[in-house]
């Protein structure tokens, strides 16, 4: 089953590090939030990828066509051979295809673009910014339990900030810390989608996904939500990044369950 990532916005929020790269390049640790994306779906076992590129899409397929480079030694022998030498092989068991949706594609648009590359009834979609320890295995049996056009992964980001609440005299107050239930539920991405999705994306750029497919599949009872309450974090201001990056250098970032050292933290 192949796996899409929308990775072709413009990250204006994050634009401290989206003048330079697209949202999906910018770094934590010193790899792409896109490469931790799609370790989380290789651990499952799925290892297909299409991605959607747009602003700054260069820069993906340049990162894949080098890959070898950036995750290993290297020896350049100029003087005798000149030929290169790759040391410690890192390869990933990937099939990734890079395709140029457009630069000002709504998200409907660049999924439509990539239809002629999904031959399965089932694929899945993700957006290229937001890391998660969901389960994708139950996610996929969430679908084929409920058997809608498209499944959904709902996720509580939480409150922004801290709430004050009135005591009885309606002038003192309590201060409360920002609990993960007070932000509701929203679309964390993760989502499995069955090919008919395809039939309710007009042809043409403007189509935007969340509202135009979405909203619509919901009207007719053919859109679900599998609720994930463990850990998702997306990557959309620079405070994300630090979030991000701080987990990461612990050692214990929740989504990284590929790796030993997630200390506890399991995929839920």
């Amino acid at each position: 089953m192949k796996v899409v990532i929308l990775a072709g916005g413009f990250g204006a929020r994050i634009s401290e590090e989206s003048h330079l790269k697209p949202k999906p390049m910018i770094e934590i640790g010193n790899l792409p939030i896109l490469w931790h994306i799609m370790k989380i779906y290789s651990y499952y076992g799925f290892d297909e990828f299409i991605i959607c590129c747009g602003y700054k899409g260069y820069m993906i397929k340049e990162y894949f066509a080098n890959y070898y480079l950036h995750n290993s030694d290297v020896t350049f022998d100029f003087a005798s051979e000149n030929k290169m030498v790759i040391h410690n092989n890192i390869a990933e068991p990937w099939k990734v295809t890079l395709v140029d949706t457009g630069l000002n594609t709504a998200t409907g648009g660049r999924i439509g673009r990539i239809e002629k590359y999904i031959e399965e009834d089932l694929f899945m979609l993700t957006y290229g910014d937001g890391v998660s320890n969901v389960n994708i295995n139950k996610l996929l049996n969430f679908y084929k339990k409920h058997k809608k056009i498209a499944i959904i992964t709902a996720v509580q980001p939480g409150a922004r900030f801290g709430n004050v609440e009135f005591k009885k005299n309606n002038v003192t107050v309590d201060f409360v810390e920002k609990r993960k239930e007070n932000g509701g539920w929203i679309n964390g991405g993760f989502m499995v989608l069955n090919r008919k999705v395809f039939d309710y994306i007009k042809k043409g750029d403007k189509t935007i996904f969340e509202k135009d497919v979405l909203e619509k599949l919901s009207k007719e009872n053919q859109l679900a939500a599998y609720k994930h309450t463990g850990f998702w974090q997306c990557l959309d201001t620079m405070r994300d990044k630090i979030l991000l990056d701080k987990l990461f250098e612990s050692g214990k970032a929740p989504w990284m369950i590929w790796e030993k050292r997630r200390a506890g933290y399991p995929d839920v």
